[in-house]
């Protein structure tokens, strides 16, 4: 209370601002996948006096003085991860100063592959994501796309879930150095033993990133790849429910190939791909409530909340498959449900909209064999961490999918022009008809009655 009256004082302008977004995030139903809400104590653990503190090295190896308390938490927060994991010292290595997932993932691509070498990774459109190297066919879009050759792998075009002995195939065509899996929109469980045997058929390292499923695998509900990959990444604030962060795990010997680079620690390599090589002092504010949110998903509760989030994302599925809607790959294995919009001539961008409108938020996301461009793709992606961090239940989130299916009935007569120069106009026409839509407005209310019964954190 008395941060909030000094920033009240001292900057009411930011402070105002601050309040907007916490009445914000209280009256809506945040159904991002990649969005959560942390615990009080972690928060906490956020804003302490490690806030100040700068700490370049790793643990007993700083380039500053005045680390000993830094050493203490980076040491404990390592401990949590690895033992969250079920991992041993001698094995494995974590490093938790990456300052979130897209970092992470380039300091292991930087660590293992030599410029120019081949990367193996999941193809945007059907889930992937950006940092495992997008490209255009005309454009290098990622910092990894322009210093390595990336293919990508597909799901199958009928079933739109993996064809293993597809990507097999492909690994024996192209032969690279890294295969990467996971990704941001992939509803199902990525058979990481198989990754990993293809991996090593090809004499590939495998990473596998699991950002979006840590909290789940860490419950024991979706599969380990631990003992299939050479590194796991993961971010800390989606299904993990701890600050925006991430965590790199490594082999210290390689389980697919045998090292060309240098020293045999494969660990080694990446954390000097994460300093000096990609950032300097890490966070320590952040990394303490990261240790935090670990010391939560060791708790039996936890377990008990992962297990809900995936229930709660079964019913959102179960729901729209029965109201006869594309339901990619036909439903989920975990927290996110991605639906294909063309087959009701709905566009996402504007049922995102209406959505929010209604106070109802996901995100406009690509999907299989898109016909549309990533910033007018044709679907929505929606997920549970969040809500179900409010204790939301089978009842609510059938009332959810209801109000969610009523809603994309309202905008199915919208169209957006395939001219550009009619869009915006268009656009900003629609917008305000959707401001002032009755039916969204009253979805609206009964989505601020339902969030006043389900406070957040």
């Amino acid at each position: 209370m008395m941060s909030r009256m000094i920033l009240n004082v001292q900057d009411p302008e930011l402070y105002t601002i601050i309040q907007k977004e916490t009445k914000r995030q209280r009256e809506v139903l945040e159904m991002i996948p990649s969005e959560n809400y942390t615990s009080k104590a972690v928060r906490e653990a956020v804003s302490s006096v490690f806030i100040n503190k700068y700490a370049e090295g790793q643990v007993g190896k700083r380039f500053y003085q005045g680390n000993r308390v830094v050493d203490e938490l980076e040491a404990l927060c390592k401990k949590r991860a690895l033992s969250l994991f079920g991992l041993s010292e001698s094995a494995w290595e974590v490093n938790v100063q990456a300052l979130s997932g897209s970092p992470a993932n380039l300091a292991v691509v930087s660590a293992l592959v030599l410029p120019g070498e081949t990367i193996m990774a999941m193809y945007l459109p059907d889930g992937g994501h950006l940092s495992h190297g997008w490209q255009l066919p005309s454009k290098k879009v990622t910092l990894a796309s322009k210093i390595w050759n990336v293919v990508f792998y597909k799901v199958d075009r009928k079933t739109r879930v993996f064809d293993y002995d597809a990507i097999e195939r492909e690994a024996r065509s192209v032969h690279p150095k890294l295969i990467i899996s996971g990704g941001t929109a992939y509803p199902r469980e990525i058979n990481h033993k198989r990754m990993g045997e293809i991996a090593g058929h090809v004499g590939a390292y495998y990473l596998a990133d699991i950002a979006h499923e840590a909290g789940l695998v860490a419950s024991g509900l979706n599969t380990s790849p631990f003992p299939y990959a050479d590194a796991v990444t993961m971010t800390t604030h989606k299904t993990l429910r701890g600050p925006r962060g991430a965590l790199v795990f490594t082999r210290h010997t390689p389980k697919h190939v045998k090292s060309t680079q240098g020293t045999e620690d494969l660990a080694e390599r990446v954390n000097q791909a994460i300093f000096p090589g990609l950032q300097g002092g890490p966070h320590e504010h952040t990394i303490a409530g990261i240790a935090v949110a670990l010391a939560e998903a060791m708790q039996p509760s936890f377990k008990t909340y992962s297990r809900q989030v995936i229930v709660n994302a079964k019913i959102l599925a179960d729901a729209f498959v029965k109201a006869r809607f594309d339901v990619v790959s036909g439903g989920t294995d975990k927290h996110l449900v991605l639906l294909d919009l063309r087959s009701v001539k709905t566009s996402a961008w504007i049922a995102a909209w209406a959505l929010e409108y209604a106070d109802i938020v996901v995100n406009r996301n690509t999907v299989p064999y898109e016909t549309g461009s990533s910033f007018y793709p044709s679907g929505i992606r929606m997920g549970t961490p969040a809500v179900t961090t409010r204790g939301m239940k089978e009842k609510e989130m059938k009332a959810v999918a209801r109000w969610m299916i009523e809603i994309l009935g309202e905008v199915a007569q919208y169209e957006i022009p395939e001219d550009k120069g009619e869009r915006q106009a268009y656009l900003r026409k629609v917008r305000s008809e959707l401001s002032s839509n009755s039916r969204l407005r009253t979805i609206g209310k009964a989505v601020k009655t339902l969030t006043k019964q389900f406070p957040v954190p």
